[in-house]
């Protein structure tokens, strides 16, 4: 437990001093990497087998302890958080520059990262609450670091206010479980007879820090408005803060209702399709990987909810392949996502813009950003070698197991995982065939005085290294098999799922084999055609260009071309504004074609609810005329009620 605790301070005493010495720019960089790796070591202890380790103290605060433990879970868990938030922080550092509140956004962020350890570790409700709030709090604050725009503005208050709505839920689901164990530590809980409302609190809160559907309209406000070093760890790990709560609640609720997987696997579905299909429209290239984080938590809760429909049906390979492949996306989906925000994020440094249809031809002199954010884009597509393709490969195999076995409701189960992934899949191909082809290849859209250059090492360092990863995963997801049995332990029998596992194992052993010898080919095929080719001139010509004698770069697929035929077929679901101005005459002097995309939810459930909730609140108003006198009055009027209410009780 030292080893968690020497990180935590490694963390936070740095940020400190980086919003105290602001001319020492990198000094929280390196208190976020020399944490990460103490923070790294205590892990791999953990997923090696070690025992789990804990700190109880006695605190003045009612309803138990001052109570922290990391265990597998926990462990497993705080892998991405070390690793990204180490090298986001790197990578801030260059992005940020002279920014004006580099000091602030360094002491933000190392807060933040240490929140969301604090959160992992906790097992008192209180604690726990705390370091949720502080999670929130920070991330809002890094949201806000360019204020001084409506957009970020209006998106920083929309996470605020979504955060707080979660809050809330948790707030009375710890109150019902307390009052049920008599004790706010989480060893104490007990919600026997009352898993489902408990559960059903515990979506509502966690689920609007996941971001699934219907409860993820912040994300693709906040995201695009963070900086984005910190679009990748928001995206990238805080949002897998509501993951481990679910999971960490179903740890806690003994018998789980019977329902649960059914809810999970639907939750799973709706948000990885709808998420996919909202990504494909998107003009921003921010926007559309923030909605890309609800798809693939869509994708963790399908294999959460195979995992939990295999135990409920008593198939133990099924529940362990779908554990397994739901919480090794966690892992996975930290690297690429991250990966990929970073990538966006160096094209809107060298560039100024986000907008697709503004991009083009930046392979030719960002070539590092390009393989990169390419080498993320076949990653969560699910592609092999990446490692996207492992843990997808454990959910398909999961309900796979489900639509071959004998009773009926796992059946259809495993059948609508199956087609809603290949649905997934297929979409998201689509998706990130048009960002990397709109942004990278082809030729610029617009003159720039300067050509865009591939950022400095601080910045490419990071994106190499995840790539890397998420190569170095893919190839060797088997040899990850034996933490999962340490993470997985109690959630079915032992002998079952370490016979499941080993079968999984052996699947995605042979799977990875396959994979390994093509990628020797490719490289050896790249080999011999430099060699091949080395030596020989070089000439450029124009291709084919339909008689044209003078193509222009405006001739070239948008981005909403592109996606055209798809975004067409899905307008029952997408309902997209478009505004047209054809071209008139013989001779048009103009012509414009522009669509916007709402959100669904958005557009017809939460912006209703807010002007209905800012109606019935406006009586209200009266009460804060600026007065202080009053506001005190208030105040004593409040306790003397209080008190009256606690001498009643009595």
């Amino acid at each position: 437990m030292m080893g968690s605790l020497w990180a935590l301070a490694l963390l936070l005493i740095p940020g400190a001093l980086a919003l105290l010495l602001p001319r020492l720019r990198w000094i929280g960089a390196a208190g976020a990497v020399a944490g990460a790796a103490v923070g790294l070591v205590a892990c791999a202890r953990l997923l090696g087998g070690a025992a789990a380790e804990s700190l109880r103290v006695h605190w003045s605060i009612p309803g138990g302890l001052l109570y922290m433990e990391l265990d597998a879970l926990g462990a497993f868990f705080l892998l991405p958080v070390w690793i990204v938030t180490a090298l986001a922080a790197v990578y801030g550092v260059e992005y940020l520059g002279r920014h004006p509140r580099a000091p602030l956004a360094a002491a933000l962020f190392n807060l933040l990262a240490a929140s969301m350890v604090v959160v992992v570790l906790s097992r008192n409700a209180l604690l726990f609450l705390a370091a949720w709030e502080i999670m929130a709090l920070s991330s809002f604050g890094l949201v806000m670091l360019e204020d001084e725009k409506d957009s970020v503005r209006a998106a920083g208050w929309t996470y605020l206010a979504a955060s707080q709505l979660g809050t809330a839920a948790l707030l009375l689901m710890f109150i019902l479980l307390g009052s049920a164990a008599g004790s706010l530590d989480f060893d104490r809980f007990s919600a026997a007879g009352r898993g489902g409302w408990i559960l059903a609190l515990g979506l509502i809160g966690f689920g609007t820090k996941a971001g699934f559907i219907p409860l993820h309209t912040w994300l693709p406000e906040a995201h695009p408005a963070a900086p984005s070093h910190v679009s990748a760890v928001m995206s990238g790990v805080m949002i897998k803060m509501g993951i481990y709560g679910l999971v960490r609640l179903l740890g806690l609720l003994g018998p789980i209702p019977a329902a649960a997987g059914w809810w999970f696997t639907a939750i799973g579905i709706s948000s990885g399709l709808l998420g996919v299909i909202y990504a494909l429209a998107q003009h921003d290239l921010k926007r559309l990987l923030a909605y890309h984080s609800v798809e693939n938590i869509g994708i963790i809760m399908l294999g959460l909810g195979v995992g939990l429909l295999g135990v409920r049906y008593g198939l133990p390979a099924m529940a362990a392949a779908g554990f397994a492949g739901g919480l090794f996306h966690v892992l996975n989906h930290a690297l690429f996502k991250s990966l990929l925000f970073l990538g966006a994020g160096s094209v809107l440094h060298a560039t100024g813009t986000r907008d697709l249809d503004r991009l083009g031809g930046l392979v030719k002199t960002m070539p590092v950003t390009a393989a990169a954010f390419l080498a993320g884009a076949l990653a969560i597509c699910g592609l092999p070698p990446f490692n996207g393709f492992a843990s997808e490969f454990l959910v398909y195999l999961g309900a796979f197991h489900g639509s071959t076995a004998s009773a009926q409701g796992p059946v259809w189960g495993g059948l609508a995982v199956l087609v809603a992934l290949s649905a997934i899949g297929g979409l998201a191909l689509a998706c990130f065939a048009k960002a990397f082809t709109v942004v990278f290849l082809g030729h610029a859209r617009e003159a720039r005085p300067q050509p865009a250059r591939d950022p400095g090492p601080a910045m490419k360092a990071p994106m190499l290294l995840l790539a890397s990863l998420c190569l170095a995963i893919g190839l060797g997801a088997p040899r990850l098999f034996p933490a999962f049995q340490y993470i997985l332990a109690g959630r079915t029998d032992a002998a079952a799922q370490a016979a499941a596992l080993g079968d999984a194992r052996a699947a995605l052993g042979t799977a990875t084999g396959v994979m390994a010898v093509f990628v020797a080919l490719a490289l050896l095929a790249a080999l011999w055609r430099i060699r091949r080719l080395a030596g020989r001139p070089v000439s450029q010509s124009v291709t084919w260009d339909c008689g044209y004698a003078a193509p222009a770069a405006t001739m070239q697929y948008t981005g909403s071309s592109m996606a055209q035929p798809l975004t067409e077929f899905l307008d029952p679901v997408l309902r997209a504004e478009r505004h047209i101005e054809p071209p008139a005459g013989y001779f048009p002097a103009s012509a414009s074609f522009v669509s916007h995309t709402p959100d669904f939810f958005q557009r017809f459930l939460y912006r209703p609810l807010t002007a209905l909730g800012a109606r019935l609140l406006a009586p209200l108003r009266r009460v804060q005329h600026g007065n202080v006198h009053l506001y005190v009055l208030y105040i004593a009027l409040t306790l003397l009620a209080l008190l009256a209410w606690s001498l009643g009780a009595r």
